[in-house]
């Protein structure tokens, strides 16, 4: 499975970061590393899979990641008219997540949710231009390095198979109901991220590598997907999304024993849930996490375990 993501990954041209920058150096041992973004940073496959081969290079050293994903969240502040409920803007919680984490590094990734599933719009798109270069500030204020992840690609497959996808002009789209070429919307929001890496610490294109992963795949299965919607990649999606940001970074991607990913991604799932509590947010539907003294404790009793395989 590796290999069969490097190879397809080979020539996607991944990251920017500007001159003078490391991206290796961004996840040295005892940074504190705090991750922004939508429902697909929330599921933390991705995450999990960067902690656990960070822990296979040093098992006594890594950095401190702490996943701040929020379901539905927008660096807009923008919601689709059916929404149940507005959707949640990270400027609501950017300050307080700031101030709480202290993070030396924050990687963060949005657009997904900023297109509101419609045909390209320009007053959107400023919109969406708008937040991320408030976000860059805010970060850059607090004294740590940013890296910007452009939204994943949008595959239009699953929902044409379930006809749910909406031509331009339709009355109203949402996330159940989202516009056939959607993907041209996010290809448009990925293409500007990645112009920015003279204003951050890096940038990283991960519609570029969901994008020529899939067409990869696809020559040898038409009907290969990694999602049921879309936009929510599977276990499979995720894996592509780490071995990206790893390259960016620097390192090569390791295969990694499953009952060690599963162990990490269990003390992540703890952490994730007090942290997102911790920091505070207005999403409704959102189960709390522990105390974040009770999460820690929690968590150092599974990197005893970790630290066995």
């Amino acid at each position: 499975m590796m290999n069969r993501i490097l190879i397809a990954l080979s020539f996607v041209f991944i990251a920017c970061a500007p001159k003078g920058t490391d991206p290796k150096g961004l996840l040295d041992p005892g940074n504190r590393v705090m991750f922004l973004g939508d429902s697909i940073t929330h599921a933390g496959q991705y995450i999990s899979r960067i902690e656990a081969q960070l822990r296979l290079e040093d098992s006594e050293s890594v950095p401190v990641l702490i996943n701040l994903g929020l379901p539905s969240e927008t660096c807009s502040g923008l919601s689709e008219p059916s929404h149940p409920f507005p959707r949640p803007d990270v400027h609501e919680r950017l300050d307080r997540a700031l101030a709480k984490v202290r993070p030396d590094v924050v990687f963060a990734c949005y657009g997904m949710n900023d297109g509101i599933y419609a045909p390209f719009s320009e007053e959107r798109f400023a919109v969406y231009q708008s937040g991320v270069n408030e976000l860059i500030a805010k970060v850059q204020a607090s004294g740590a390095k940013l890296v910007l992840m452009t939204p994943p690609a949008f595959d239009p497959l699953p929902m044409r198979k379930k006809g749910k996808l909406q031509s331009d002009g339709a009355q109203d789209y949402a996330w159940f109901a989202i516009y056939e070429d959607y993907d041209d919307v996010m290809h448009k929001y990925a293409a500007w991220i990645m112009t920015l890496g003279d204003q951050v610490d890096l940038v990283i294109d991960l519609h570029g590598s969901v994008s020529q992963y899939l067409a990869a795949q696809r020559k040898d299965d038409a009907d290969f997907a990694m999602s049921d919607d879309g936009v929510h990649v599977n276990g499979e999606g995720h894996r592509v999304l780490a071995t990206t940001i790893l390259e960016a970074l620097g390192r090569k991607p390791m295969e990694l024993d499953p009952e060690l990913l599963e162990l990490v991604a269990k003390r992540q799932q703890i952490l994730h849930s007090s942290w997102v509590s911790h920091v505070g947010h207005l999403r409704p539907g959102v189960d709390a996490g522990l105390p974040l003294e009770e999460a820690q404790a929690e968590a150092t009793e599974l990197d005893l375990k970790i630290r066995e395989r």
